[in-house]
């Protein structure tokens, strides 16, 4: 009977969810409409030219969550300021050469495009907004250009009008803040990562389980980043503690990718000459997993106690290490178990650092530790940025130059129109998909707003009766936008229908004139349409997916080049950001690259560790362990028809460092690195032929003959 009633209340808190859900989705399209309605009015008080450009501005600015209101409104606000500050040069620089004019257009259109796709969270927004308020501002007055002044003035006013708006209507009425959401989030992280470890750690992780996982940790990592990034716009104690997320996230970056090299490096010793070795490994890990099965709750309190527990076990594993170290007679199975053991010391080290940042992260007065700055660096594909920028350029080429040679009245209209969308969607993860929905969207909110001012509006007067009018109009498509996957058709709706509507005082209502603009604007969205399918990103052209893979692959060859300093911080968050790009262009083609990313992680880290303890050792050592660094360089920048012959150079020249060095840490981190070219399952493994061929280099009783280790 118990069982029975416990099915029939499960679905009360679903039911309760499903609804909380819908009231906040019905209080946001309440308060977007709000905003609307009340931008509208004020910039009709305002006698300002276009309201409807401050109805549109508040209609994108809007959000769910206050900070990315405010987030989005600064850069709107920025973005505007400059493009402005453009178009009133470049009318300066060709006030009588409409030709060089929308050249010049063009060209700071594509550049802003470029900038768009190299930046991420509403940083990008800023780009975007600074190239197509340029348009704005021009077109309308490019015939006239002594008008320009006053265009820009209107501009910038519609425009920040409708952002305080935005920010007061999200701010205050209701606000969802966002620092909840990212509270929200470390907790999850911190418990999720806790919970992951002390689940695995005691045992083995087969290589599937590592590859969710780290799919799921690169998906955390850049959650926190982004969030913490919009944050600091609604709370000044984030903002004041930015330094110390930022902390926070390194060390998760760095425990993780260390905690998944331990578990490669268990799996890689299967074999029965490594069953002995392993064992006592195994044995480390349970009684390092002990600490774990106690308090791991993710409330400051429950961290503080972790962290000295985990303190008191970094203290004691070096004495279980002497223990189990002892009986192993060969170098090769000393090499071995010394490696695995120092591996699990790191991951304790880390995890403990990481514990220990989550526990102080609410606690007054930032530590020496927090005051160092960390910058979550992010990978860019320049040349896909370019490409942005060239597709961007030649769709206003194409449209200015349609216009000029037409002479069509409403030309100036569609262009506007390909110029924002060109923009607004140049770092969008699938830009073509967005863009059908939005011509979807599009075609749906022209004819009703037809039918909404000359059915409906001709037989409204004043204020509240339009509000009355066009509100049923776009409730639906609002609350389209609360939906992820017809988000980008309920944008294309509302803008569509706000635009075509041409709210003012005094209305005038013109058929001929909608007509005119209807077609401007389908003609303004094939464009793009257009655009976007024969220059696409890497979500639809394969070669600029292989080259964001070349682009993290070449992240190891950055840890063998590049300067030192910061470098491990440089190297753990450019890699996740880049697998991130790969994963939301590439969908689920993305775990085929999965071993790529695992690979990367594991010798980059390696690398660095090794260039580190390359400076304590003499001038011979150090002279083998850069040619190491040397050929795994062109390891990874070599293309696949060439790692064959780089992987037996790779190989060579471990052997002959293995044979030079003597100082322990480094020896160790060397045979990591071979390890990791020996696995058979690794994508740098050569030809089954090549692996074969060189039996004194395989995981094997030979490798005995082959190094030193103390």
């Amino acid at each position: 009977m118990s069982a029975r009633h416990d099915d029939t209340a499960e679905p009360g808190p679903q039911l309760a969810g499903v609804l909380r859900e819908a009231a906040l989705d019905w209080l946001y399209v309440g308060k977007v409409l709000l905003a609307i309605f009340i931008g509208g009015w004020l910039a009709m008080r305002l006698d300002l030219q276009q309201p409807a450009t401050t109805m549109m501005t508040v209609a994108l600015v809007m959000h769910p969550a206050s900070g990315m209101v405010l987030a989005k409104s600064f850069y709107r606000a920025m973005g505007t300021l400059v493009g402005c500050a453009v178009a009133i040069a470049l009318v300066g620089l060709f006030p009588q050469q409409r030709e060089l004019l929308l050249v010049g257009m063009a060209l700071w259109i594509g550049l802003c495009a470029a900038g768009a796709s190299l930046y991420r969270n509403f940083m990008s927004y800023g780009f975007v907004l600074s190239g197509y308020t340029v348009a704005i501002v021009v077109l309308p007055v490019v015939q006239h250009p002594l008008g320009l002044f006053d265009s820009a003035v209107m501009r910038v006013s519609e425009v920040m009008l409708g952002i305080l708006v935005a920010g007061l209507v999200g701010d205050v009425l209701f606000p969802q803040r966002l620092r909840m959401a990212l509270r929200q989030q470390l907790a999850d992280q911190y418990s999720g990562f806790l919970a992951f470890v002390r689940a695995s750690l005691g045992g083995v992780l087969a290589r599937d389980a590592l590859e969710e996982a780290h799919m799921r940790f690169v998906g955390e990592t850049l959650q926190v980043e982004n969030l913490r990034s919009s944050v600091v716009f609604e709370d000044a104690g984030v903002r004041a503690h930015s330094p110390r997320l930022r902390q926070l996230n390194q060390h998760f970056m760095e425990v993780s990718t260390s905690y998944q090299t331990l578990h490669h490096l268990m799996n890689r010793m299967h074999a029965p000459h490594h069953r002995d070795t392993r064992d006592r490994l195994m044995q480390l890990c349970v009684f390092t997993a002990t600490v774990l099965d106690g308090d791991c709750q993710s409330s400051p309190e429950a961290a503080a106690r972790l962290s000295l527990a985990l303190q008191q076990t970094e203290r004691e594993l070096p004495g279980q290490i002497r223990a189990q170290r002892q009986g192993l007679t060969s170098r090769r199975e000393r090499l071995d178990f010394d490696t695995g053991a120092e591996l699990l010391v790191r991951c304790v080290q880390e995890l403990q650092a990481y514990v220990q940042a989550y526990a102080v992260l609410r606690r007054p007065g930032v530590s020496s530790a927090a005051q160092k700055e960390v910058v979550f660096q992010h990978g860019n594909d320049r040349l896909g940025a370019l490409l942005s920028g060239v597709r961007a350029t030649l769709t206003m080429l194409v449209m200015g130059s349609f216009w000029i040679l037409s002479g069509w009245v409403h030309g100036g209209s569609a262009m506007m129109l390909a110029t924002i969308f060109t923009g607004l969607f140049a770092s969008a993860p699938n830009p073509s998909a967005v863009v059908r929905q939005i011509s979807l969207g599009f075609a749906t909110g022209m004819p009703l707003a037809f039918l909404c001012q000359f059915l409906v509006l001709t037989h409204m007067d004043g204020f509240g009766l339009m509000v009355a009018g066009t509100v049923p109009f776009l409730l639906t498509g609002l609350y389209l936008t609360t939906r992820p996957t017809l988000a980008g058709y309920g944008t294309g709706y509302v803008l569509s229908f706000i635009y075509l509507l041409n709210l003012h005082s005094p209305m005038t209502f013109d058929p001929v004139y909608v007509a005119n603009e209807a077609i401007s604007q389908i003609a303004g969205v094939l464009a793009v349409a257009v655009a976007f399918s024969l220059f696409g990103n890497a979500s639809s052209n394969g070669w600029l997916r292989h080259r964001l893979l070349r682009q993290l692959r070449y992240q190891v060859t950055r840890a063998c080049e590049a300067p030192l300093s910061g470098l491990r911080h440089r190297f753990e968050s450019a890699t996740r950001d880049l697998f991130m790009q790969i994963m939301v262009h590439a969908g689920p083609r993305a775990r085929d690259w999965l071993a790529w990313a695992l690979s990367v992680h594991e010798t980059g880290r390696a690398v660095v560790e090794l260039r580190r303890l390359r400076l304590a050792l003499p001038q011979a050592q150090q002279a083998a362990v850069r040619a190491v660094l040397a050929v795994f360089a062109d390891l990874y920048r070599s293309d696949a028809d060439k790692q064959p012959h780089v992987h037996e150079r790779a190989l060579q020249a471990l052997d002959e460092a293995m044979l030079t060095v003597t100082h322990r840490p480094a020896l160790r981190q060397l045979h990591l690195l071979r390890l990791a070219l020996l696995d058979t399952r690794s994508v740098l493994m050569a030809t089954p032929e090549s692996s074969h061929s060189q039996p004194c280099l395989s995981a094997s009783a030979d490798q005995e003959g082959v190094t030193h280790a103390p």
